[in-house]
């Protein structure tokens, strides 16, 4: 029997219980639009991830405190780490600022909104962090100096406290504490995980006289005179420090690059990645098992109708081709489905990440939906090959 004959039976046969196809074609999609979904979630927190680390620049490091080993006492990063960390025995330091962190809720008016992440710096780290400001001004030397109460908010911050209104001037409580607003960064957007426009910056000592104390610094902030110089950037400052800390073994600070940082997360995100595809295999897997059980149904619903088809002369090829066919048919239809809702699904923002489709990720499920209409249905189509036919002529 020709190969157009047998795909003929196929569709009859497919097309004789529309329900029961339509059930497990569900099940296919389902399981390829979530690998395509999924995989393209993972691949837009990537990509959300390096653009958030590439916005603060590659010529970035970042120095934090580190727990002590037993037996040795660790030393805090204080502002005077910072300021000897630029000068003539670092040359290629640009800028180096001290940072504190605080936990710290803003108001205003019946407004009130949790604060991302409120600094307390110098000004040389908007330029270190490559942050500019889009309405009013930042603050100056002389308001570190005075420690006066004032602060530059983040655009999320801006919108949260302030909708429709300029915030320039405007006087916010931040844990109660009036500050007034002298300027609001420009956008740097989400990277999914953690809003870098949620933020506040405030003069350090005004930081540390309101809210942290003056203990030990968060961070400090360097900037390399350029990405090529960050290498022996980060050599210098690990000197001055050791120097300054007397550190002979282990020390008790830590400094991360921009690259280090981004490896890091970025192996964190294919981790992520590779959870969610797994996930959605399952459910491939799942459809599989479906078209099995909705095949070996078929069959035997269908036993009479395999045994005249054999009485009248079809060999056993036929058979197995035919039913073969109604698998990989099955599957086929739910993939490409599947693959429209996926690239459909992605483009809407998930979880605050953008979706980027991944080209190879479809193919990849388009073709494992073939493949498992082929393996699933095997077993189906080779039980109804193997029947006899005055064996399927008398059954009920």
């Amino acid at each position: 029997m020709r190969v157009f004959e047998i795909a003929a039976f196929a569709v009859r046969g497919l097309t004789a219980n529309k329900m029961r196809s339509g059930l497990t074609t569900l099940g296919i999609l389902i399981g390829v639009a979530s690998v395509i979904l999924l995989i393209a979630v993972g691949n837009g927190a990537s990509s959300a991830v390096q653009q958030s680390i590439a916005g603060l620049g590659t010529n970035i490091l970042t120095i934090s405190p580190q727990r002590a080993q037993p037996g040795t006492t660790a030393k805090p990063l204080t502002t005077a780490d910072a300021t000897a960390l630029v000068g003539a025995d670092s040359p290629d330091v640009k800028y180096a600022s001290p940072v504190v962190s605080a936990q710290a809720t803003a108001g205003y008016g019946d407004t009130t909104h949790d604060i991302g992440q409120f600094i307390g710096s110098d000004p040389r780290y908007f330029d270190t962090t490559n942050s500019s400001v889009a309405q009013g001004n930042l603050f100056s030397d002389n308001d570190v100096q005075q420690a006066r109460k004032v602060v530059v908010i983040g655009s999320t911050v801006a919108a949260e406290l302030f909708p429709g209104t300029d915030p320039v001037g405007k006087s916010m409580l931040v844990n109660n504490i009036p500050f007034t607003v002298v300027g609001v960064l420009a956008a740097k957007g989400s990277s999914g995980l953690q809003d870098a426009d949620d933020m506040a910056v405030a003069p350090l000592t005004t930081a540390q006289n309101a809210l942290t104390g003056y203990g030990s610094l968060t961070q400090i902030v360097v900037q390399a005179r350029s990405a090529d110089a960050l290498p022996n950037a980060q050599a210098q400052v690990t000197t001055i420090l050791n120097g300054r800390h007397k550190i002979t073994d282990t020390a008790d600070y830590r400094i991360l690059s921009q690259d280090q940082l981004l490896t890091a997360r970025t192996a964190t995100t294919e981790t992520f990645t590779v959870l969610l595809a797994s996930v959605a295999a399952i459910s491939l897997l799942v459809g599989g098992i479906g078209i099995t059980n909705i095949m070996l149904v078929t069959v035997t619903e269908r036993i009479r109708e395999i045994g005249i088809r054999k009485a009248v002369g079809a060999p056993r090829s036929s058979i197995l081709g035919q039913f073969l066919i109604e698998a990989t048919l099955l599957s086929l239809f739910g993939g490409a489905l599947g693959i429209a809702a996926g690239m459909i699904g992605s483009q809407f923002t998930i979880a605050g990440i953008q979706p980027v489709l991944v080209p190879s990720s479809v193919l990849l499920a388009f073709a494992v939906s073939a493949l498992i209409g082929l393996f699933f249905g095997s077993y189906p189509a080779s039980r109804a090959a193997k029947l006899r036919p005055i064996e399927a002529l008398r059954h009920e």
